[in-house]
This record gives C-alpha cells, structure tokens and sequence, in this order.
C-alpha cells in the first residue's frame, strides 16, 4: 500500500531541523587557517584603532591657530623642520609657523593639531605657504576613532570572511577559538546510477548528484566522506548507511525517499529507530526531501532528482551544518527581482524556481535559468539564484516583484523568511 503523507510548509521544515542540532565545541587555529570557519569567540578590541593620532594624508603637519587669517591675497608661510614617514616619530615639538612634512600614517608630531594636504600648498626652497586657514583636528585620525580597547566588535558565530582576518590581525589574534566543524557524509542510492567514468547503457544515469553535493560542501569550506553508491538493496544500504552514522555528525543520502517499491530509505529510517521529521514538504521540487535525527546525528533524506536535491541542500543541509556550528547567519540571503519573462504555472505548493539574477539599468531582473523539472541538471549549473513563488499562486508575468535566494553568496541572513 502507498504511503500517504501529509506536507508541511517549508518554513515549518525549516524550523525542525534547526531545533534538532547538536551544536558542536571549538578549537584553535592559527589565523592564516581561519577563512570561511565560525568565529567561536566575539573579537574584542586588545587596544586603540589608531593608537595614536595620525595623519590620514601625505601633506605637513602644523598648529591650527598658525593658519588664521590666510588667504589667495595673504598667504602664509611655513618652515618645514624635518620629515616623518610612516613608522617613525617627531624628532621635537613644533613651534610658531613650523611644520613637519607628514606621510600617511604617520604619527602627529607635539603641539601639531592641523594635517595641510600637499595639493593645498605652494612649495619653496625651505617650505610652503598656503591660502586658507585649518580648524584644529582638520584631516587628523584621532586615537581609537575606528575602535576602542575593550569595544565588542564581532560577536561570536559569524563568519570569518577577509575583513574579519583583517581585524583579527590589527589586534594580534595569531590564533583564533573557532566552531569545529561537522562530520559530513554522503551516500547516493540507486540501481540505476553509474560511476561518471562509465559509458551509459539503457536504463541507466551517471551519479550526478554525489559529485554535486560535495561541491556544495566544498563551497562552504566542509569536508565530507564519500560512501559512494549503493544499489536499491534494504539489507546493504542498512549496513552501509549503520555504519555512516558511526562516523558522522550529518548523512545525506540521495535518492530511495519516495514511496516507490524500491524506495528503502523511510525502512532503514524504522530499522534504526531514527525519528523522522518530515517526510513530504509542501515545496516544488523536493516535495519528497525528509530528515530524520538519531541521537545527535541528522539524517537527510534528499530526492534523486537533481534539481530537487540541490535545492533540498540549499534550504535544509546547509543552514543545519552553519547552525551546528554556531553560526549566527545560516539561511541563504534573499533580495527582491523583477521578473524577466512570464512564469504561468499554478503553485499548489512553494516553488522554488534555478534562475539568474543581473543588474540592468532598469534594476534587478530575474528569468529563469532554463528547463526548470525536478530532474533538470542544466539550470544548475546556469543559476545563480532561485526565484521563490509563494503557494496558492496561479502564476506570474512578466514585471512582478519577487522574492530570489542567492545562490553561492559568502554572507547569509539570520532569519528565515517564509
């Protein structure tokens, strides 16, 4: 007898897997190694950002009230007294109508209040003059303008992306706590799947989808161990998937989670005692996607279409392994697109359409990426997004605003949206 199952909305997945995790400890790495890990600590100013007052141009350094009262009909001229590069220091103080050539960077010298831009002066032999008069701190950086000792500048469980290393470094994080990260593993399942080296016979398809979904861990800087595939046998594919939960935090598998006569996964699932989350999500496609947990490991259960396993990854796996780390911005970025061209088809359930995105001059447009079937591969590789039509639709045309999810973006969103 065919299974029913009863859908639930996306959201309400979502909301599952993220309230079933295991949150996994830290450890340190040197800084050099931290790019595209999980902060597992905030940063913490160790000091000023500058710390001290510098100047922020290459120009002259001078007294504020020497410059009253200069103009294109009275200049004022200034002696320079000596130079100070990035890296040294004044030599003395300076005093009346004095000043000190300054390069960017460089510290201000005693009594200096005023940074003259080279540009805004005339040079002669032993200094310049200059036509119009500085306010005090007039182009000075002042000490901790950007930060201040002790100032909380990024809390822990974001991602550390090039800026990050960069504030890192200014405050000599030389090793950085960060989330460990999970233990993937990765499982496809079918009769009809070959090794992508072998030559196609009838009834058969290359394993497309095992390759894909360790490029989608690798986009996101996680290892993964490979299972490989698996024929639709019950009692091998029960062993093999025993024997992944032993060694993994997550299993995706992909493939056997319909409700045809050779669809073992929901049986393996009863075998092992895991509890099943899901197994039907109101969403096109990968209505079939299901999770199950046993013990502190999830279990995802992605469609062998490639297209609906994609987006299976996209919307579930992939904010549960950033939440397993603590990440504070799992979910994928979303912004508003005008569509392209019509898409007329009735949404009974949420669809979630591979499309492109670009920047034209009449704003963000959207189109569609191609043949859009769960079992379509080509608009995966052409997407950079995906459009998202709400369920109950009948249909969209051309010039409506809709929501897009950003495919392959290196800062996420905090919240879920739907």
């Amino acid at each position: 007898m065919v299974e029913m199952r009863k859908p639930i909305p996306v959201s309400e997945a979502v909301r599952l897997v993220m309230d079933h995790l295991h949150i996994r400890g830290t450890e340190m790495v040197p800084l050099e190694q931290t790019y595209g890990r999980i902060l597992g600590q905030p940063v913490v100013a160790r000091h000023d950002v500058p710390s001290f007052d510098r100047s922020p141009y290459d120009g002259f350094a001078v007294r504020a009230q020497d410059t009253v009262g200069a103009s294109g009909d009275d200049r004022i001229a200034f002696d320079v007294i000596g130079e100070i590069g990035a890296g040294y220091v004044a030599d003395r103080p300076i005093g009346k109508r004095e000043a000190y050539r300054i390069m960017t960077g460089a510290p201000i010298p005693e009594n200096a209040d005023a940074v003259v831009m080279l540009e805004q002066t005339v040079e002669h032999t032993s200094g310049f003059t200059l036509r119009k008069p500085f306010s005090p701190g007039e182009n000075i950086s002042f000490k901790g303008e950007d930060a201040k000792e002790g100032e909380l500048l990024i809390e822990k469980g974001a991602l550390i992306h090039p800026g990050t290393i960069a504030l890192l470094a200014t405050f000599g994080y030389a090793n950085v706590e960060v989330a460990k990260r999970p233990t993937v593993g990765i499982l496809s399942t079918g009769t009809e799947l070959l090794r992508v080296d072998e030559e196609l016979v009838p009834g058969k398809i290359r394993n497309s989808n095992g390759p894909m979904i360790a490029a989608q861990l690798d986009r996101m800087g996680i290892g993964y161990q490979s299972y490989g595939m698996e024929a639709d046998d019950l009692d091998a594919c029960t062993e093999i998937v025993e024997k992944a939960l032993a060694e993994t935090d997550i299993l995706i598998t992909t493939g056997g989670v319909s409700v045809g006569d050779y669809d073992y996964l929901p049986a393996i699932y009863e075998r092992l005692g895991a509890k099943v989350l899901f197994n039907k999500v109101a969403m096109r496609p990968g209505s079939v996607t299901t999770v199950a947990v046993l013990g502190d490991t999830l279990l995802f259960g992605l469609s062998g279409n490639p297209s609906a396993c994609f987006t299976g990854f996209e919307l579930f796996a992939r904010p549960a392994i950033i939440g397993m780390m603590g990440g504070t911005a799992p979910y994928m970025p979303r912004m508003k697109a005008e569509l392209g061209e019509d898409i007329l088809k009735p949404n009974p359930f949420t669809r979630f359409i591979r499309a492109i995105w670009d920047m034209t001059p009449e704003g963000i447009v959207v189109v569609p990426a191609g043949f859009n079937k769960s079992n379509a591969v080509s608009s995966i590789a052409r997407g950079n997004c995906l459009i998202v039509l709400p369920s109950g639709t009948r249909g969209f045309v051309t010039g409506t605003k809709v929501d897009i999810l950003l495919l392959g973006v290196e800062q996420g969103a905090s919240e879920w949206f739907l």
